[in-house]
């Protein structure tokens, strides 16, 4: 791009800008530019975060695009359209999973009935949640003449790509889209060391409702009945197993402890069974998936919260875990490893304690010592609770996503003005 070229972009850019950016609760005098979300399933129960960040929009009109809906009673949403998958979909994924290694595209017809709908909707930005769904949305990210970004979280930055299709086609993803917003800086690092350009990135953190998580001061207990707790998916990133085994150590020094683990996944026989082999069946409860409300009042009932991630077999990481800045926010002390983006949300001895991953001694060692220092817990619980207010609230970034949204609208809106200015005009003949 030359020099007046360019200058003249960031000028109409800066029009646009003053034009579009609202002063009084509306874009552009009566319109709020349109962003369509993109979700394969709207919305599984883990993935609260996404509806926290789509309903905080203000400046922008966010409509969700899905192929499924679920949980329609947890996550109302009402501009909400379906694009229902192409008949041919499972014979076109067996191809290219089992012949290609490789991800399979959306049909042309999927094509034409998403840009119906951005269409429809006047949609200036398209968001597309999570990398492995985009790489799939490739020939619409091509066609549609407005600009589209894509987030990672985590088990998004990983999997598959140690196959050489998967890594080619996400690397063309990349290369596609305007922007791509990462959780947390180790997802930058990846993305970077995968091929993206680093320009391109944005760090986008997890936003928390700090309203809904007040911090409140947590004593011991006087009697040794130590309650822990660990609130995630269960499966082998979560490091439930180190937790299972730290524990069982903890026991030898507390015998009255207990410990919760909240939540639904493939390995909970699999636990169960190493809880009854490290006999703690009557010390462990499982409780599958909780509502809100419940894992609060579970976050206010415990001492101490574990969350020691390990990177899965198959490439599986973390980027931030929300139940973990939830726990920090409500004062509750944390124990988590060196994984993926925890060591950017828990500085060890100051906001938590951090072990290597797979290290049950240690990760025992240290809820012992602490355990043993209980005005240790009080002092990373609250000092927790300021960074997690300071990093991550909700509405400071909904407000820095928003920012984002509108410069790639902006400039997306220069760069046509500025096409259609530049194309030669013609006099008729007579």
């Amino acid at each position: 791009m030359t020099r007046d070229v360019s200058d003249a972009l960031d000028m109409t850019t800066r029009r646009a800008e003053r034009q579009l950016v609202p002063t009084n609760g509306t874009a552009g005098g009566s319109e709020l530019p349109v962003v369509a979300s993109y979700c394969a399933t709207f919305l599984k129960p883990e993935m609260l975060h996404i509806y926290r960040q789509i309903t905080s929009l203000r400046r922008l009109q966010p409509v969700v695009i899905a192929q499924k809906r679920e949980n329609v009673a947890q996550f109302p949403f009402q501009e909400l359209y379906l694009v229902r998958k192409s008949p041919t979909y499972f014979l076109r994924r067996i191809w290219h999973r089992q012949l290609r290694e490789a991800p399979w595209h959306i049909s042309p017809r999927e094509v034409r009935e998403l840009v119906r709908v951005l269409e429809k909707r006047r949609a200036e930005l398209l968001h597309v949640y999570f990398g492995h769904i985009a790489v799939h949305l490739l020939p619409l990210i091509r066609s549609w003449p407005h600009p589209s970004i894509v987030s990672f979280h985590g088990a998004d930055v990983g999997v598959d790509l140690q196959k050489r299709g998967y890594r080619d086609a996400t690397i063309e993803m990349l290369n596609a889209v305007s922007r791509v917003l990462v959780r947390s800086e180790s997802l930058r690092a990846a993305l970077v060391e995968l091929g993206c350009a680093p320009e391109k990135i944005e760090l986008q953190r997890t936003g928390i409702p700090l309203g809904d998580f007040p911090f409140r001061e947590r004593d011991a207990p006087a009697n040794g009945e130590w309650r822990l707790l660990q609130a995630s998916r269960l499966i082998e990133k979560k490091g439930l197993k180190t937790t299972l085994g730290a524990f069982a150590k903890f026991r030898g020094d507390f015998p009255q402890a207990t410990l919760t683990i909240a939540g639904e996944g493939p390995q909970l026989d699999e636990l169960q069974q190493l809880s009854r082999e490290l006999k703690l069946a009557e010390a462990v409860r499982f409780t599958g998936f909780l509502s809100q409300p419940q894992l609060r009042e579970l976050f206010y009932s415990s001492h101490l919260f574990l969350h020691p991630s390990q990177t899965g077999a198959d490439g599986n990481q973390e980027g931030i875990p929300n139940s973990m800045l939830e726990a920090m926010a409500t004062g509750l002390s944390v124990f988590a490893t060196y994984h993926g983006g925890i060591p950017e949300a828990v500085q060890d001895g100051v906001t938590g304690i951090l072990v290597a991953e797979c290290d049950r001694d240690s990760l025992a060692t240290a809820l012992v010592e602490c355990a043993r220092a209980p005005e240790r817990l009080q002092m990373m619980g609250g000092a927790a609770a300021e960074s997690v207010a300071a990093n991550f609230a909700q509405w400071t970034q909904a407000q820095r996503l928003e920012d984002i949204y509108l410069r790639e609208i902006v400039s997306s809106r220069a760069e046509r003005r500025l096409d259609a200015t530049a194309k030669p005009r013609f006099s008729s003949c007579r």
